[in-house]
């Protein structure tokens, strides 16, 4: 059910460009224009990249605390919002990321002080995948939309960063927790989400992500701060409980199964949901097991599974059990968009699986990664306030456009 108040929808369009389209109106609601961006890829590759994020994740049960956060740099398809800081506000272009909490900017722009800015005197840094940012934390008048302004949010203003080529920083929309050790003399850090929540503009501090898959010709979506959008579902959302396994408990974990045309190939156990992961990675037991009854063959140039016509024929529907329920990907859901085959290296004319291994074996903690590829077919809410995650299906769950 939606609330009554205070709540975002951050539309998600195709652009070439980073630039947002000015913020729109539409049945009572405040509507942001996203930009997709679409990574070309040069040496290393997709799998490589969202290795290196899970690696940076299990980092976390080393340190014993949520202190690995991680961004959204590290997929091919990646969303930026236009968001206002200061008064008057300057407008930075920032990567959406359920891995990560905390919001930054001055990887690209350089960060514009007004009267409503105010330094701490503490530093920032955080270390992701592939990148870092450090600088100083500042408190600063946020606005995600005219009607969704936050006040005295902590941001960090980078005086160095890495990775974030193209964009002005991170937007992160991930636990609190995952800010523990990011700032000086600061236990964590409060969210944007947090903030709204605190500062009254919404009623439940819950996200809900619709994400239109990449290869859609109006390809696109929304983030919604506050609830979820009804109008997009075609079930009712059903929760599952927070996994209590770490380190995946240190993110948006949850315990599920995976199955193969009904043949169980990783059972019961803790994992990741995240945006800012392009693949959907399992278990390396669990991929071996995959790869031999799909007949796929590692493919050097992309680092993916690669079929023949044959044997994309004869594929079998891969079901994710989470909680009482199924949420199957269909064979056209388990490969990459064929149109978007060059983009990571690979043939035109190329049929590779989104399904990778995550680099260890079942029993490490985060033994998959449901990333973007499986959340362009089913909706996601990510509720803080009740500590769970909610699944619904979409009119993309059963595309074929890939």
């Amino acid at each position: 059910m939606m609330p009554s108040k205070g709540i975002l929808f951050l539309i998600l369009v195709t652009s070439s460009a980073v630039d947002a389209t000015p913020l729109t109106r539409h049945s009572g609601k405040a509507a942001l224009s996203f930009a997709t961006r679409i990574h070309e890829r040069g040496t290393l590759n997709v799998v490589e990249k969202d290795r290196a994020r899970v690696q940076a994740m299990k980092q976390a049960s080393h340190n014993g605390k949520r202190s690995a956060s991680l961004s959204a740099t590290n997929t091919d398809v990646s969303y930026t919002a236009s968001v206002g800081v200061g008064q008057p506000p300057t407008y930075y272009n920032l990567l959406i990321d359920t891995g990560s909490s905390n919001t930054w900017v001055g990887a690209g722009k350089s960060y514009t002080q007004t009267n409503t800015s105010k330094n701490t005197g503490d530093s920032v840094s955080v270390k992701y995948g592939s990148g870092s940012f450090s600088g100083e934390e500042w408190l600063d008048t946020v606005a995600l939309s005219s009607e969704l302004v936050i006040s005295q949010q902590s941001i960090g203003v980078a005086s160095s960063s890495t990775g974030f080529s193209g964009v002005d920083g991170i937007l992160g929309v991930g636990p609190i927790d995952l800010t523990e050790g990011t700032v000086t003399n600061t236990g964590t850090v409060s969210t944007v989400t947090d903030n709204l929540l605190s500062q009254g503009t919404i009623s439940q501090e819950v996200l809900g992500i619709y994400f239109v898959p990449a290869s859609e010709p109006n390809n696109g979506g929304e983030l919604t701060f506050g609830g979820y959008d009804s109008s997009v579902v075609t079930s009712s959302v059903n929760y599952v409980p927070l996994t209590t396994s770490t380190p995946a408990s240190y993110y948006w974990g949850i315990d599920e199964s995976i199955s193969y045309g009904g043949k169980t190939i990783l059972s019961t156990t803790s994992g990741v949901v995240d945006t800012g992961t392009t693949l959907i990675l399992i278990a390396s037991d669990a991929f071996q097991t995959y790869q031999s009854l799909t007949g796929a063959t590692q493919d050097n140039a992309t680092g993916l599974l690669s079929l023949t016509s044959t044997q994309y024929s004869t594929l079998q529907t891969l079901t994710f059990n989470i909680g009482s329920e199924s949420y199957g990907l269909t064979p056209n859901a388990q490969i990459w968009p064929r149109s978007l085959n060059t983009a990571i290296g690979g043939s035109s004319s190329g049929i590779y699986l989104i399904i990778s291994d995550i680099g260890t074996p079942s029993g490490s903690g985060i033994n998959f990664i449901n990333g973007y590829t499986f959340l362009e077919r089913y909706y996601s809410v990510f509720d803080t306030t009740n500590n769970q995650i909610g699944f619904a299906s979409t009119a993309y769950t059963q595309a074929t456009t890939n």
